[in-house]
């Protein structure tokens, strides 16, 4: 399958849909030093080495993939992390409160505000308590551009992910989400979903106090 690029001033975002749920697989290259991030490495073993051979050429030097992030601890998101952990020998994170229920050993457990870098390739891990534990949303900020946000399943187009119907976990992750996404980024901030099609916050931003009154 082709996957989906967006180009930015220093960095190559492609994405994949994988699996029978449509879950995205992103994968950062760094265009200077060929520094590769992958974010959720979801399902589909082939598809990502595809993925990955596709983005050779997005590096002026060898592309090597140094980091394989997880989002959140559910098993669609995971299914193809210890094949690809095996075959690469990059090192893992996620948040801290999820990463006991990940299949394979978490190197680096992430808390709210931590920042990363790999060459320039920075994230910073936004914790969105609600549809698991301890979800991570990735942030990468364009130099030139708006902010791209990797939502993992916490925040997609028209709403918040799921929390199964318990009133504690969709006003914790509504809350969050408000306060550390909305509030934190401008409207043309891209939103990555962890399943179906990009959005921005400012399309999202005017229905925050609708998704709050209908309690999902």
């Amino acid at each position: 399958m082709d996957s989906l690029i967006h180009s930015l001033r220093d960095v190559t975002i492609r994405s994949i849909s994988v699996s029978e749920m449509n879950n995205n697989v992103y994968l950062l290259t760094s265009k200077s030093t060929g520094a590769q991030v992958l974010i959720d490495a979801a399902d589909d073993l082939p598809a990502i080495q595809q993925l990955l051979s596709e983005s050779a050429g997005d590096s002026s030097n060898p592309t090597k993939l140094v980091r394989i992030a997880t989002t959140h601890q559910h098993w669609d998101h995971v299914r193809a992390l210890p094949e690809l952990v095996a075959l690469t020998g990059a090192s893992t994170s996620a948040g801290a409160d999820d990463a006991d229920a990940l299949p394979v050993p978490v190197d680096v457990r992430l808390g709210h505000g931590d920042v990363e870098r790999f060459d320039d390739i920075e994230l910073t891990a936004v914790h969105l308590r609600g549809h698991t534990p301890g979800s991570i949303a990735f942030v990468y900020q364009d130099p030139d551009g708006p902010a791209q946000i990797f939502s993992g399943d916490s925040l997609f187009p028209g709403g918040v992910g799921n929390t199964q119907k318990d009133p504690a976990r969709f006003t914790s992750l509504l809350n969050d989400v408000s306060e550390r996404l909305f509030d934190a980024y401008p409207d043309d901030t891209l939103v990555h979903p962890g399943h179906g099609l990009p959005t921005t916050l400012g399309a999202e931003r005017p229905h925050l106090e609708e998704w709050r009154a209908r309690g999902w």
